[in-house]
């Protein structure tokens, strides 16, 4: 049995009234008429009575009912289940923070891949990777350094840093500092089991020298209250720090760029990710 031609016997069966069917099937009267007598010669059996005022259902009609409405819902789920597994979705991992170029990245990609459903994940600073290393990202927007042991990495930007002061701060008047004039001071500490490399880097490596260990932090908001409640050293890059009423960034002379990046792993490749990673390349450089 089609199950076009259920649909049909379904909708006069519920309608009890062939022009009625019709006119809810948005077809003519005549051709569903003889589909559902197809129907009839097909299983060998009447289905329906017919009369002036409508049609009634036969033994057999309402035993295909109950069949047909069962089948039509299994086939619409089924439909739907395949509908879903065969959507592309790109996950992309970041570190928050936000980036001035997001939403101009956001349209361009949207432009190029409209059926894409895009998911996020945030990650926190124990992982650089923003999710790629554990699988739960197909490409992310992060920064060096980390071990790019396996991954695909492209740079975006190089954006030079500064260090988040409190504005009654006495340093942060200043036009520039360097990491040694912040020696004795707190520096925010990053969680055990953060990849080393990121660590040396955000914590000012060897300029910084010996200092006081200051508060554990995960995230960029954690970061930022460290420094307000605890004058915590706090680095971030010039180019994402966004200055309130509390907190500035003063331009640091002798640290090296921070370098935003697009990254992916070597073995979950595909021609959505590499063309996200072109787009993103591609805008950033524009």
């Amino acid at each position: 049995m089609e199950l076009r031609l259920l649909r049909y016997f379904v909708a006069v069966a519920e309608e009890r009234h062939f022009g009625r069917a019709a006119a809810r099937l948005t077809m003519t009267q005549p051709p569903l008429s003889r589909a559902i007598k197809q129907l009839e010669t097909d299983l060998g059996v009447v289905l329906l009575h017919r009369s002036a005022a409508g049609v009634e259902l036969t033994a057999a009609g309402e035993a295909l009912y109950a069949e047909a409405t069962a089948l039509l819902a299994q086939a619409d789920q089924a439909r739907a289940r395949v509908t879903a597994a065969g959507t592309a979705t790109l996950t992309i991992g970041t570190l928050g923070g936000g980036d001035k170029a997001a939403g101009r990245l956001a349209a361009t990609f949207r432009r190029a891949h409209p059926a894409v459903a895009v998911r996020f994940r945030e990650a926190d600073f124990t992982d650089p990777t923003a999710g790629l290393r554990a699988g739960l990202a197909d490409v992310a927007i992060t920064r060096r350094p980390f071990d790019e042991t396996d991954f695909h990495v492209r740079e975006l930007r190089a954006d030079p840093v500064g260090v988040v002061l409190r504005t009654d701060d006495a340093l942060a008047g200043r036009a520039a500092l360097s990491v040694t004039e912040l020696a004795g001071r707190p520096w925010f500490q990053l969680p055990e089991g953060t990849d080393p490399l990121w660590r040396a880097y955000w914590n000012g490596g060897e300029l910084a020298g010996d200092r006081p260990a200051g508060l554990v932090v995960r995230t960029v908001a954690e970061c930022m209250q460290a420094v307000l409640w605890n004058g915590t050293v706090g680095i971030a890059p010039l180019q994402t720090h966004v200055p309130t009423d509390e907190l500035v960034c003063v331009p640091l002379t002798d640290m090296p760029p921070s370098r935003l990046v697009v990254a992916w792993r070597r073995d979950r490749e595909s021609l959505l990710v590499r063309s996200f990673a072109q787009i993103a390349v591609d805008m950033y450089r524009s």
